[in-house]
């Protein structure tokens, strides 16, 4: 199909002494000739040069070359390192850890040669640099930039071969010439396209941070999402020190995939969370879930807490998803005939870490039926199972990872949906298929209870 005519421009101009004009006029105003203003046409822009088209199967491997991070953790989140020309959007709470993540980062990548440069329009040379000192890393071949002029940020990293520009934070960069608000989504979005450009014509990895809203959003619903290549969120709890880097867009990798830090004197330090989420005690209240994030399954523990009430019941629930939290104790007492409905119920997950996955439903049904019961799970158990409104237990993807995470963690017992997983050597599989088959230990009378499940 063909794109549309470019429609010339009319001008006039005069006969006798070529004086342009913008409009037609009986006398010319420089010769003052009358009836000498005609039409000219003006001459149209020069055609611009379109490029080749390029066979795909002509771009070679070395397209996509990758450049290794150096940190723990974050290659295997990214699908193995930066790749050059790609643009990195790490998005998280205010507080939560970025700057240090990204300090980390590139004083790792200047360790090895690679230039990098920081434009930081959020602290100052000397705040950087103090906490450079502060958590031990040698940030001395690292370029800075004050990061608030967006041109001065694309000069700089176009002009002096940059390998990998790190931009903290988007919403502290400017264009002087845009009308816009700073900071707002329009000129957010405005400064990413102009970084995307550099990115892909000077091959430069370029990594942005952005603050998220209370509901998760960067800079507006969705703003950024669609023009970068990786999406990577930092969570985590404030308050203590565990964060988690997980891959949501990726055009390079795996998505879903998660690295583990622990925030401390000297910075973030890599750590496997496998026994952190699980106290090991033996508590009414308490259950082991076996949540999945990307390709990789963890146990962890979550509480509950049934309190009386004359008054509406409260419903409240930290690092869990609430919806599911609400749908799971209707399910229970309509199952069970336990008697939730004028009650109060608090959950939470331990650590501060966010609960999402439909497979630990059954295990916050435990919690709750534990909680209301006063009786604590089975010694070394641990639930995993997706509850249906009928009270059914649904299976759930990745049971080898699961039940391994579990093992790891010293579960010796996993209360599982029917036929959905193999028993594991040194671990015992109790298939249920509905609620009420998973909690019959809540029921049981004093006498007959058992401590544990025998292997």
């Amino acid at each position: 199909m063909v794109g549309p005519v470019a429609k010339s421009k009319v001008t006039y101009r005069c006969r006798e002494c070529e004086h342009p004009s913008g409009r037609w006029a009986g006398r010319c105003a420089a010769c003052g000739g009358w009836g000498t203003i005609d039409e000219a046409p003006a001459p149209l822009p020069p055609a611009r040069r379109q490029p080749a088209p390029t066979l795909i199967g002509q771009i070679g491997a070395d397209a996509e070359a990758r450049i290794a991070c150096g940190v723990a953790g974050l290659d295997r989140v990214l699908g193995g390192g930066l790749v050059r020309g790609s643009v990195v959007l790490l998005a998280g709470e205010p507080g939560i850890g970025k700057s240090t993540l990204l300090l980390h980062l590139l004083g790792a990548l200047a360790s090895t040669g690679h230039a990098c440069l920081l434009a930081s329009g959020e602290e100052s040379r000397a705040q950087v640099a103090s906490r450079a000192r502060r958590i031990g890393i040698d940030a001395g071949p690292v370029g800075f930039l004050p990061g608030r002029e967006l041109q001065d940020v694309l000069d700089a990293a176009s002009e002096g071969g940059i390998g990998v520009l790190a931009v903290d934070s988007i919403q502290t960069v400017r264009d002087p010439g845009s009308p816009n608000v700073t900071g707002g989504v329009a000129q957010v979005r405005a400064a990413t396209d102009a970084l995307v450009g550099l990115a892909k014509q000077t091959g430069t990895a370029v990594v942005l941070t952005g603050h998220v809203t209370k509901d998760g959003d960067l800079a507006g619903p969705r703003a950024l999402e669609h023009a970068v290549d990786v999406v990577l969120s930092f969570e985590g709890d404030p308050r203590s020190g565990l964060r988690v880097l997980a891959a949501g867009k990726n055009r390079f990798g795996a998505e879903g995939e998660t690295a583990w830090f622990e925030m401390g004197p000297r910075g973030l330090t890599p750590m496997d969370p496998t026994n952190l989420l699980v106290s090991g005690e033996r508590l009414s209240g308490a259950a082991v879930a076996l949540p999945q994030r990307g390709r990789r399954a963890f146990a962890v523990e979550v509480q509950a807490l049934v309190g009386a009430t004359e008054g509406p019941g409260r419903r409240q629930a930290t690092g869990l998803d609430p919806s599911r939290f609400q749908l799971v104790a209707a399910v229970l007492e309509r199952s069970t005939g336990i008697a939730l409905g004028r009650a109060e119920l608090f959950g939470a997950s331990s650590g501060g870490i966010r609960v999402d996955d439909p497979a630990c439903d059954l295990a916050v049904a435990a919690a709750l039926a534990s909680a209301s019961a006063g009786v604590p799970p089975p010694e070394g158990a641990a639930f995993v199972g997706e509850v249906a409104l009928t009270g059914q237990i649904r299976s759930c993807p990745a049971m080898p990872q699961r039940l391994a995470a579990a093992r790891a963690a010293g579960c010796r017992v996993v209360y599982a949906p029917e036929g959905s997983a193999a028993p594991i050597e040194g671990m015992r599989i109790v298939p249920v298929s509905r609620l009420g088959e998973a909690l019959t230990w809540a029921s049981m009378p004093a006498s007959r209870r058992p401590r544990s499940l025998p292997a």
